[in-house]
């Protein structure tokens, strides 16, 4: 799908990888692009810039989102593409309190659920849609750092999963973008670790190639490449592989805290 001509809706747009997408849609021409966070007054500023629209919105809640998605349509029309992008960094492991759990639940998992409930009828009656969420590699590899993080992105993976299966001979393509290390500020305050071994990627770079497999249509979002083979090296042989994220955790010192 080329975005030239669409509605496009983006989450979690007030900076980071959101922002960088939204302000390519608006590059590529697309009919109007709707950005949506909680920090409004970033927001706003983002809007401007791009001529679009701008919904103060918490994700996490199915009235928010059920909100924006009205918004784009009085405002546009129905939405062609919703990049459900928002996302949260939360450390710890089983330890991480009920909260840390439940907030990353409802970001990673339940805001894309319910992007999917207010959009995926009226894209089977049009017959055509793009439905975008951000994972992480940490949903298809692991997240040493985080257990909170890295199991909501793998059941952030698996939600992509179903609803390609679902939908995907019926007009709705779905893609799941898995960036490793991206310059954001969700880097800069959790700290790259492990996850920068293969650089650290402006989000202009991430913005490329979300419109390149957009216009391809398939499923992963790999703005790594070297994610593919490590997936492959993890399949191949599980035990293996996980005894090489244990000794990648002892040597970037990720992990340690909770064993100490």
């Amino acid at each position: 799908m080329k975005v030239q001509g669409k509605v496009c809706v983006v989450t979690g747009a007030a900076g980071g990888i959101g922002e960088a997408i939204a302000r390519r849609y608006a590059r590529e021409g697309a009919k109007g692009v709707v950005v949506a966070d909680r920090d409004a007054g970033r927001l706003e500023a983002v809007a401007r810039d791009i001529k679009g629209v701008a919904v103060a919105c918490d994700v996490g809640r199915e009235a928010d989102v059920k909100k924006l998605v009205a918004e784009a349509e009085r405002h546009y029309g129905p939405v062609d593409v919703f990049f459900s992008n928002a996302g949260i960094g939360r450390g710890g492991h089983e330890d991480a309190s009920d909260q840390d759990w439940a907030d990353s639940w409802a970001i990673h998992v339940m805001a894309h659920v319910y992007a999917a409930r207010a959009l995926v009828p009226g894209m089977l009656a049009r017959k055509s849609g793009y439905l975008l969420n951000t994972a992480s590699a940490a949903g298809l590899l692991a997240s040493m750092g985080s257990a909170p993080y890295g199991v909501t992105k793998h059941a952030a993976v698996a939600l992509a999963e179903h609803l390609s299966i679902q939908y995907g001979d019926k007009g709705i393509c779905v893609s799941v973008l898995c960036p490793q290390a991206v310059d954001t500020n969700m880097l800069r305050m959790a700290g790259a670790g492990a996850a920068s071994v293969d650089g650290v990627l402006h989000t202009d770079a991430v913005a490329q190639t979300v419109i390149e497999v957009m216009e391809a249509e398939t499923f992963l979002i790999l703005p790594h490449p070297e994610v593919r083979q490590y997936m492959t090296r993890k399949t191949g042989d599980y035990d293996r592989w996980l005894r090489g994220m244990r000794r990648l955790r002892d040597k970037s010192g990720e992990g340690q805290a909770r064993r100490a």
